[in-house]
């Protein structure tokens, strides 16, 4: 049985990831702010949680001890763009603070996390974080710049590990139905547009970042690493 660590894991993306590896048989943790979020989500999964702030140095290593010894996969899906949650402004410390929130919040959450469950992972560990769509120039700004550093992060993530035998990859989607990302600011019009440059004519959906995120953690990608996928019905063209 495999020890599977899922950060953002109480809704969304991040719960349909949980479920998956639940569904095959994996001892799953999931972790975000949230304790009743999660505690709700862990009772449904049959999963563990540990309730932290995965972007605080402080909170990481304090959440240590309730962590698994072991960590056989770890999926970084903790995040999101804060700027939904910001007002615009032009004031320098308002724009710093806005970049500031995005950083945190996508990458310095996975890199905390990683660095400390790095030590309890083997031969055969897998890490995979989530990136987006906004990382390749289709705007979002602090957002997209975050998602674009989780990319470069990874590329020197995998060289570091693979010695080692952990592989290092990112999941990229495009527009994901079905979660809290936009906080019910997405229109129907919105979607119409977004679904318009995919070359399958649909949104995506949790499951479908869940499936790519087992391919990677399972024994048939033992040699994928360094790797964004993108996830996004060919709205981009990763080639």
């Amino acid at each position: 049985m495999r020890e599977v660590v899922v950060t953002g894991g109480g809704t969304g993306i991040g719960y349909a990831i949980a479920a998956a590896f639940v569904s095959l048989g994996d001892h799953v943790t999931i972790t975000g702010r949230r304790e009743h979020v999660l505690k709700e989500a862990a009772d449904k999964l049959g999963a563990g949680h540990v309730a932290f702030n995965a972007a605080s140095p402080v909170a990481v290593k304090e959440a240590l001890d309730r962590l698994p010894e072991r960590v056989d996969v770890l999926v970084n899906n903790a995040g999101g763009n804060t700027n939904l949650e910001r007002r615009p402004s032009d004031d320098l410390m308002d724009v710093a603070e806005a970049w500031w929130a995005n950083i945190n919040a996508n990458l310095l959450s996975a890199v905390l996390v990683t660095t400390a469950l790095v030590p309890r992972m083997g031969k055969g560990g897998r890490i995979v974080s989530l990136g987006s769509i906004a990382a390749r120039g289709t705007g979002s700004g602090s957002y997209g710049a975050a998602k674009a550093a989780i990319e470069s992060w990874t590329a020197d993530l995998a060289a570091e590990l693979g010695p080692k035998g952990i592989t290092a990859n990112v999941v990229s989607p495009g527009l994901v139905v079905d979660t809290e990302f936009f906080r019910g600011r997405l229109t129907d019009e919105g979607i119409k547009a977004r679904v318009d440059n995919t070359r399958n004519g649909r949104p995506g959906t949790p499951a479908d970042v869940a499936d790519t995120v087992l391919f990677l953690a399972s024994a048939g990608a033992r040699h994928v690493t360094g790797q964004v996928l993108h996830l996004n019905g060919g709205a981009y063209l990763g080639r």
